[in-house]
């Protein structure tokens, strides 16, 4: 795989591999904690709404996924905090329409814009400068935020009942997340397509959960997961002539499945 780094988009892509594994690993493992997979995945649908919209505008298709996808999040946000055991019902919906919606106004959108492809599949070999720099500022952002407020994260991730006893505005925490999960989103997509980025944020945390004996420890873990299998998708992609996303993907199903057979977490 060293021949490879004498290409500037494949030292982009391994790049784009490196920082999106550091926002899986602390994002996605929130995501697994607190049980917000299908908001998650409604997130990354709706986002797809904005991409549509944006194109039918003619402003920037990142602008348009994110603002859309975040003024949708926060619609989610307000669901699973008031009505937890409708919420899967609502966010289906929501999901739904945000599709529809990036559908119908591509529809009617003169022409064919050929980089929509690259949210619905990710598109890793064609990250820009401008994508790193951004993945680069919200992985930094997460990982000083998580090293800062740790002990609160901690706390509301595994009882939100004791935060609010200790004072804690677990409502607040939780928009935060919430647009955190969006931005990180709309970012990933890039690599791994809105259709794949769900698995590439919960399959690693799913399986760091049984080996791991604290908070930090599973965010270490599932980054380090995330990062392994994406390489190993890449170098796939590479040898065979396959879709990258795609690839990312597979290799983390696999060791999905593997950590299920040998079935050895910590106790």
């Amino acid at each position: 795989m060293i021949e490879i780094l004498q290409y500037e988009f494949m030292r982009n892509a391994i790049m784009a591999a490196v920082l999106s594994s550091l926002i899986c690993g602390l994002i996605g493992t929130l995501i697994v904690l607190k049980r917000l997979v299908i908001l998650a995945g409604g997130i990354a649908h709706a986002a797809y709404g904005g991409v549509g919209l944006a194109a039918f505008m003619g402003i920037p298709l990142r602008a348009g996924a994110l603002f859309f996808s975040l003024f949708l999040s926060l619609i989610m946000g307000r669901i699973t905090l008031q009505k937890k055991a409708r919420a899967d019902t609502a966010i289906g919906v929501i999901w739904a329409v945000g599709m529809a919606t990036g559908v119908i106004c591509i529809d009617l959108t003169p022409g064919y814009g050929v980089d929509l492809m690259s949210y619905l599949f990710g598109s890793i070999l064609s990250v820009s400068k401008i994508d790193l720099s951004m993945m680069g500022t919200i992985a930094i952002l997460g990982i000083l935020m998580c090293f800062r407020y740790y002990r609160l994260i901690l706390v509301y991730t595994y009882d939100e009942d004791f935060a609010r006893t200790r004072g804690i505005n677990v409502t607040l925490i939780h928009y935060l997340l919430i647009i955190f999960i969006s931005v990180s989103v709309v970012l990933i997509i890039r690599v791994v397509g809105l259709i794949l980025v769900i698995a590439l944020l919960t399959i690693p945390p799913s399986i760091a959960e049984g080996y791991s004996r604290s908070l930090a420890g599973m965010i270490c873990l599932s980054s380090v997961l995330s990062l392994l299998f994406s390489l190993c998708g890449l170098w796939v992609s590479y040898t065979y002539d396959l879709t990258s996303g795609a690839s990312i993907i597979m290799v983390a199903a696999a060791g999905y499945l593997l950590s299920k057979l040998l079935h050895l977490p910590c106790q």
